[in-house]
């Protein structure tokens, strides 16, 4: 099938297949920053030799368990060997969007309202969204914000807040599975032709914050630990 490449991103690329799907290749390259692997940065600042296969693992394998669930994904088929993922085509939200799903009470949550929570407690499957803006520091958007802005519907919103909580859910669930607990995670949402919200990009241990009796797991920790 003939690819041609559309995007290079920081740790995937993506290639227009002829059949109208789209080829994510996954790559070793991570974000972080001096030579430490960080989540939540924007520059790409290792090469971790394999996290693109455990990544693309940990994704089809989330993947499969959603489409049983009844999630709608862009998940088509995957190839281990080549390090691909087909998909299906996805408009995103706005200049890209990402929503945030929170069990407990850490990182840049805690850090805003601290002096109303304390470090760690319990959430209530806390649901927000930011812009993707390196510049502006991935600000965040309201539901009203973000209807005011044109970037989505109501029914887009409140369709994107019940699939983020009910994917959690499944991710907390396996986590929990092998002894692992699950603080909070990020997602990529996209829409279709009709308008129809999906879920898309990837669901990987580097957009997770995983603990273990306390402690943070690192994400290539982390993937070992799920698939051993």
């Amino acid at each position: 099938m003939e690819k041609k490449l559309v995007y290079s991103g920081k740790t995937k690329d993506v290639f227009a297949l002829d059949n109208g799907n789209y080829l994510l290749k996954f790559k070793d390259d991570c974000t972080g920053k001096d030579g430490v692997f960080d989540p939540g940065e924007n520059s790409i600042g290792l090469t971790i030799e394999g996290v693109g296969d455990v990544n693309l693992r940990m994704s089809i394998y989330f993947f499969e368990k959603l489409i049983q669930a009844g999630v709608v994904t862009h998940y088509v088929s995957a190839d281990l060997k080549n390090t691909t993922m087909e998909v299906l085509p996805a408009k995103v939200f706005g200049k890209g969007l990402e929503v945030i799903c929170r069990l407990r009470a850490v990182g840049s949550f805690y850090r805003r309202y601290s002096e109303y929570v304390e470090e760690g407690a319990k959430l209530d499957s806390y649901v927000e969204m930011t812009f993707k803006n390196d510049a502006k520091g991935d600000p965040l958007v309201t539901k009203d914000g973000l209807i005011e802005l044109g970037i989505m519907s109501a029914k887009q919103y409140d369709d994107i807040k019940e699939m983020t909580k009910k994917v959690t859910a499944v991710v907390a669930e396996e986590m929990e599975k092998r002894g692992l607990e699950l603080y909070d995670i990020k997602f990529e949402f996209g829409y279709d032709a009709e308008g129809n919200v999906m879920l898309i990009d990837e669901i990987a241990s580097g957009n997770m914050r995983v603990y273990k009796d306390g402690q943070y797991i690192q994400p290539m920790t982390l993937s070992e630990l799920f698939f051993a």
